[in-house]
């Protein structure tokens, strides 16, 4: 992997500072004598450097602090609290070069493109800055711009951090544990497509069509006409963000039934559609003028997969019901079980977990901090989780701070219990829609077809000798123990009934010989069946039954 000279420095500094601080991590979370005797002051004041490092790195570095800042399983609270205050504070790009760049890109003069438009941009940010203007047809719009050769420096970040990953991961314990290059797969991924405005404005219809039946929630939509790869054109929504919106302006909101709405939103986003908006921290969440919510920014989504979206909505239950057992069964299903994985010692402590949490309201519980705190405890006992849920973590922690500003007496066990029967039933529609049901069809056309073949192939093995049956992991001297019982009891039973059968046609033969008035051979061969029948039924019920109890 090529790495440019200039910055081998700077990369290898910021890779032994991630190190350090991984390795302060661990021997904070296993309370070794030498971490625990140190201050909070002082893990709080290298958490502070770290963060501030970071910011000095740049965009990218920024991004990944931000990133971080959602791995409880990582790092301690005051690393968490630290990156998690990351901003992107820039300096705004001059509008000689916004003019630059929509010029070239759209292929025409603002002048000739807009009715009019704002120097002043209403944000900047390290990837870009947005810009208000209105189109010929009087259109309210905002405009994003991207900062020129953004994606070149970003590019050289992430190959850096994608080797000291790949080296973590080959060289640490951490690394083996936790598993640092999947992550990066996943965090370059998001970043790659936050700098393709093309894919934002397709993120922008995909989730406004997909939350149209939530009159609460409103999505912008782009301008296709306006928009490429680095400039965005879309709608301008009216209203102030809420990391803005002061006590009297939140006292104007009404802030539960908002909460609710936002909250119902982003269990369909996530369980029904597996598609959701993965930043949607204050900045990101527009109050606006009509008592809506407003999602900005759709650069970072992330995508669920069907079976994990099942597997996240039967967590989601077991958590609002206070099943810990089942929260641990569920996340089982959903990691990788290393090899020093301690089953037992996770279902206690995620069942621990569940019943700290049980009841809590918004003011007391971080909804993403839960899920962060089962990953780190499922790290310790050697369950890797999918890296998806690491921007499903970033997504939920925003979350919980947008809904305890709008509303810190919401309860989101009681709001999971409310939409669990809506949500089943929609995932029940997506499964039974005409795609779904045309694969089936298409997968068991497809088993008819070749049964036939398959059934030949068999016989022929069959009539050939040459049919062998390999099965692993069975006790095959068991299993003979068991086939024995079955031939010997099958031919007691045969024999049984021989006996019965053979008495019964005796007993019309004319005979001297009689017993009780009837011949003799007949009712010895009826006594000899029913004593072989009794000593049947007795030991099955002395063996067969204890064995099926237990």
């Amino acid at each position: 992997m090529a790495i440019k000279a200039k910055h081998l420095v700077r990369y290898k500094d910021i890779g032994l500072l991630l190190v350090k601080h991984a390795r302060a991590s661990a021997n904070h979370r296993s309370d070794l004598p030498a971490e625990s005797a140190r201050g909070g002051e002082e893990l709080q004041a290298d958490a502070e450097r770290l963060a501030g490092q970071l910011e000095e790195m740049g965009p990218t570095f920024v991004k990944l602090g931000q990133l971080l800042s959602t791995r409880a399983d990582l790092l301690p609270p005051e690393y968490l609290s630290a990156l998690g205050r990351l901003q992107d504070d820039v300096a705004p790009i001059s509008f000689a070069e916004i003019e630059r760049t929509i010029t070239d890109e759209l292929g025409v003069r603002i002048s000739n493109a807009f009715r009019s438009f704002e120097s002043e941009p209403l944000a900047a940010a390290s990837l870009g800055q947005v810009h208000r203007a209105e189109l010929r047809d009087g259109r309210q719009v905002v405009v994003k711009v991207q900062r020129p050769h953004i994606r070149e420096q970003i590019t050289d970040d992430m190959d850096a951090i994608e080797a000291m990953a790949d080296f973590a991961d080959k060289h640490t314990d951490l690394g083996r544990r936790y598993g640092f290059g999947d992550m990066v797969i996943e965090f370059r991924r998001s970043l790659m497509n936050e700098l393709d405005y093309l894919m934002e404005a397709d993120n922008l219809r995909t989730l406004g069509a997909n939350l149209a039946e939530h009159p609460r929630i409103v999505v912008p939509q782009p301008v296709s006409d306006y928009s490429t790869a680095v400039v965005l054109t879309m709608d301008y929504v009216d209203g102030k963000n809420l990391a803005n919106l002061g006590p009297l302006g939140l006292m104007d909101l009404d802030g539960g039934p908002l909460a609710e709405a936002l909250f119902g939103a982003y269990l369909e986003q996530i369980l029904v559609h597996g598609f959701f908006h993965a930043d949607p921290h204050p900045g990101n969440v527009l109050a606006t003028d009509d008592g809506r919510l407003a999602l900005l920014d759709l650069g970072m989504v992330a995508r669920i997969a069907p079976d994990v979206q099942n597997h996240l909505l039967k967590l989601l239950l077991s958590v609002s019901e206070g099943n810990g057992r089942d929260v641990a069964q569920v996340t089982v299903e959903l990691g990788r079980k290393l090899d020093d994985f301690d089953r037992e010692s996770f279902e206690r402590r995620a069942a621990d977990l569940v019943l700290r949490n049980q009841g809590s309201t918004m003011g007391d519980l971080q909804a993403g901090a839960v899920i962060g705190e089962l990953t780190r405890v499922a790290g310790e006992c050697g369950l890797r989780l999918p890296p998806e849920l690491t921007m499903l973590g970033k997504a939920l922690l925003n979350l919980d701070e947008v809904a305890r500003i709008l509303d810190a007496e919401f309860d989101p066990n009681a709001a999971i219990e409310t939409h669990s029967a809506s949500l089943m039933r929609s995932q029940l529609l997506r499964a039974a829609s005409p795609s779904n049901v045309m694969h089936i069809a298409m997968e068991a056309k497809e088993f008819a077809e070749r049964f036939p073949g398959r059934i030949n192939k068999v016989l022929d093995a069959l009539s050939e000798g040459s049919f062998t049956l390999n099965i692993q992991g069975i006790d095959e001297e068991n299993i003979m123990r068991g086939v024995q019982k079955l031939a010997n009891r099958v031919t007691a039973g045969i024999i049984v009934a021989a006996m019965v059968i053979g008495a019964a046609l005796i007993m019309r033969i004319e005979t001297d010989a009689t017993l009780f008035g009837y011949p003799a051979l007949a009712i010895v061969l009826f006594l000899m069946a029913a004593a072989a029948g009794a000593w049947i039924l007795v030991n099955i019920w002395r063996s067969d039954l204890p064995q099926r109890k237990r």
